[in-house]
């Protein structure tokens, strides 16, 4: 593992800061005309940045204004990161200019409609059918769990459209207009009180087909790719699958404000901190392993369920520390976080439209710890993710598959049976 970054004058650092002079109040178009929203791309989209480079970039461009357009969201998180690198594997040429550009300057806004009611962890046992209809299909059924659906554009959409087919090799993957007649959505609000989710029903939805990405029927493999790189994303160094306050700035407004003098407290301080160490070091793990050209293995399978967990565990330690104080809203730990540690720790990012700000205090300690037990549940259960490192980390026996040979079709007969 190699720890050495390059020094302050390296001519790829001097290259970002004059670019940052001669753009002191960047729009988001402007970052994608540089190549800064996906630097690892190769042009015209990105820079054909090694992961080094991605480095430095990201810590020269670290606190940067961006101007957006009123309306625009904080983060188009899963265009960028989701819906954009399959778009880019899989779609027509045509699909690549008519989407691409529009992720990476925020014009359009994506959402995710994978999970079912009947489909969660089981992905693959969605029942949301695609039925072609001459050049269109027809989509029928509903998602759950669609973060921002309700103030997004387009949603990357998986779908049955071979139900003979075995479970994972029945799937579509669509590109889906969120105008689209026939999408209707319900609003989950979780005990943060923030609309943050929603259900969305498909009544007699017509798709046309230049919206199919990839082949017909090769729909699972490209979800693949998707959430690989969601878990990728909510495993990054926030406390909240990224954002947040981080577990670092926590003893640090402890010792700032005198320290703590509980005896089974400070051991759970030092123990958070050196948590975070540990899941900073397997962040560096992935990072070598990118420069030597080989594809992350078991560093990358545990950095999900490890972080998930740890983010909770702040999260709960960070409420005892505010004491009594810990059951009002907009509480936290005692002391205002410094300027120049907030990042995402005074804003939480909702879709268009539903924005909250928080004060320049602690408030989001209030609001990370109501919404800290889903870090465990989104982007892969943890029971998922403990199969995934049991069986193909340390190749212990996978479970017996009742289901195999079976067609979709008839696993849904089996279980009514």
């Amino acid at each position: 593992m190699d720890f050495d970054f390059p020094p302050d004058d390296d001519p790829r650092r001097l290259a970002v800061r004059e670019w940052r002079a001669a753009h002191p109040e960047p729009t988001q178009q402007d970052l994608a005309d540089a190549g800064y929203v996906v630097p690892h791309w190769p042009q015209p989209w990105g820079i054909d940045a090694d992961p080094i480079h991605q480095v430095i970039i990201a810590q020269e461009l670290e606190g940067l204004k961006v101007d957006r357009r009123e309306g625009s969201p904080a983060s188009n998180a899963i265009g960028v990161g989701w819906a954009a690198p399959t778009i880019f594997l899989a779609g027509t040429e045509e699909q690549q200019r008519r989407y691409l550009p529009k992720i990476f300057n925020f014009e359009e806004v994506w959402c995710q409609l994978f999970s079912e009611p009947d489909a969660g962890s089981d992905l693959a046992n969605l029942a949301t059918r695609a039925v072609k209809d001459g050049d269109e299909y027809v989509v029928n059924g509903s998602k759950i769990w669609s973060s921002g659906a309700h103030g997004s554009d387009l949603g990357i959409l998986i779908a049955r459209t071979d139900p003979g087919a075995p479970k994972h090799q029945g799937i579509s993957y669509f590109i889906c207009p969120m105008d689209t007649p026939g999408i209707t959505m319900s609003p989950i609000v979780d005990m943060t009180t923030a609309h943050s989710f929603n259900q969305v029903f498909f009544d007699d939805v017509r798709l046309h087909e230049s919206l199919l990405v990839g082949e017909e029927g090769d729909g699972w493999r490209l979800a693949k790719v998707t959430l690989a790189n969601e878990r990728v994303s909510l495993s990054s160094a926030g406390s909240l699958w990224g954002a947040g306050p981080s577990a670092q700035l926590l003893p640090g407004l402890v010792v700032a404000t005198g320290g703590v003098g509980d005896p089974v407290r400070r051991p759970r301080l030092a123990r958070v901190r050196c948590e975070a160490e540990v899941l900073r070091l397997n962040r560096l793990r992935t990072l070598s392993a990118k420069l030597q050209g080989r594809t992350p293995g078991a560093e990358a399978s545990i950095q999900k369920l490890m972080a998930d967990e740890h983010g909770q565990v702040v999260m709960e330690l960070a409420k005892e520390l505010a004491g009594a104080d810990g059951m009002l809203e907009g509480s936290g730990p005692p002391g205002e976080i410094p300027a120049g540690m907030r990042g995402g720790a005074t804003e939480v990012n909702f879709p268009r439209g539903h924005e909250r700000q928080f004060p320049d205090v602690d408030p989001i300690w209030h609001y990370g710890y109501l919404f800290a037990p889903a870090l465990t549940l989104g982007g892969g259960t943890f029971a998922v993710q403990r199969n995934i490192v049991a069986e193909q980390v340390l190749g212990l026996p996978r479970e017996p598959n009742v289901q195999a040979g079976m067609s979709w079709a008839e696993t849904q007969t089996a279980r009514r049976s």
